[in-house]
């Protein structure tokens, strides 16, 4: 049996970040995940999708991710159910994260103020460069510093 998911959307909303008993950390999220087609009126449409992490992929999407935030997320579905107030059974679907993976710049987007670069100060001491992040800005062009030809052996060549 093959049970895996991956999706790409922006969070509705902040993550919401607990603790079990045992001190385990849970977040919880939604995802909103365009669909690739049009509805009848030429609109598209997205879908809603809850997912959960836990652990230190917990503790770190609450940290970095926020309300519109793009995000990569790869799981599995799980789904369940529970009795509500009025008596009837609920059904849930979720996605137990693996991994979550951010996909653009902290600082990227409008919204909190985690994105006007007010990060606390021990993070600010401790950011690499966007050259170790392995990001090369646009208006930086990597191969400007020589004026010739790359020189490049035999032995540089993978094949």
């Amino acid at each position: 049996m093959i049970n895996r998911v991956v999706l790409v959307g922006r969070l509705t909303k902040d993550p919401d970040l607990r603790y079990t008993p045992s001190g385990a950390a849970v977040a919880r999220f939604t995802l909103a995940v365009n669909r690739t087609f049009s509805n009848a009126q030429g609109e598209k449409e997205a879908d809603f999708i809850n997912c959960t992490v836990w652990r230190k992929q917990a503790e770190n999407t609450a940290n970095f991710l926020k309300k519109g935030s793009l995000a990569g997320v790869e799981g599995r579905i799980q789904t369940g159910s529970y009795e509500g107030q009025d008596g009837k059974r609920v059904y849930t679907t979720e996605v137990v994260a693996d991994s979550v993976q951010f996909l653009e710049p902290r600082n990227a987007g409008a919204g909190s103020d985690r994105s006007q670069g007010q990060q606390p100060s021990s993070y600010q001491q401790n950011q690499p460069t966007s050259q170790q992040n392995n990001h090369t800005r646009v208006d930086q062009d990597p191969f400007s510093s020589g004026s010739g030809p790359i020189e490049v052996s035999d032995d540089d060549l993978p094949f």
